[in-house]
């Protein structure tokens, strides 16, 4: 019995946790390099230590006008640590035609876009981005295939998902701001929700 208790012990110890050096958290989605709307690569991980809401993003969606929304909120918050990531994705009925300089153009001209806007993706099907196969494939109620455009995933300020809300919801929702603002002010002497 005591061998056993030891074997298991050593193949604790050994086990590298989700993490540690050498393996990452598969829950970790702010360890990719993106390409920016402006040219360049972006290391998500400068966004570590910032409360992230990553979305899935169109021109000509029903659901684009959520694009002021999404600036109302990045205005908001931002002070504060939180950062909107704008993920443009061609997915779904070819809602995003455009180029980078074409999509960019068409947030700022309209919408005023101020929040970081990454090279257009794909955020389902064979050429899913590493990113978005990441975040899909964590377990339910975070994961899954993402349904539409403007599905919003929450990313605590470790760079875990930690909130999923549906692309009709709007960015002013009283359950998103909630999960966001306990995110920026956790309680005195509490670990983040």
């Amino acid at each position: 019995m005591r061998n056993v208790a030891l074997a298991l012990l050593a193949a604790l110890i050994l086990v590298p946790l989700p993490g540690m050096a050498g393996e990452s958290d598969p829950a970790d989605v702010l360890d990719f390099r993106m390409r920016r709307l402006t040219g360049g690569e972006q290391d998500l991980a400068e966004y570590r230590g910032k409360v992230v809401l990553l979305v899935n993003v169109a021109s000509r969606c029903g659901l684009t006008p959520q694009y002021r929304g999404l600036q109302e909120l990045y205005d908001r918050y931002r002070e504060r640590g939180l950062v909107i990531l704008g993920f443009p994705a061609n997915d779904f009925r070819g809602q995003e035609p455009g180029t980078d300089a074409e999509i960019r153009q068409f947030c700022e001209a309209n919408y005023g876009v101020t929040f970081p806007m990454f090279s257009k993706i794909h955020v389902r099907g064979p050429e899913i981005h590493p990113l978005y196969a990441r975040i899909t494939s964590l377990p339910a109620p975070l994961g899954g295939q993402v349904e539409w455009n403007f599905q919003k995933f929450v990313v605590d300020r470790g760079g875990r998902v930690v909130g999923r809300f549906a692309p009709r919801t709007a960015p002013d929702d009283p359950a998103l701001l909630a999960r966001i603002e306990a995110l920026l002010d956790p309680a005195p002497g509490s670990q983040e929700p």
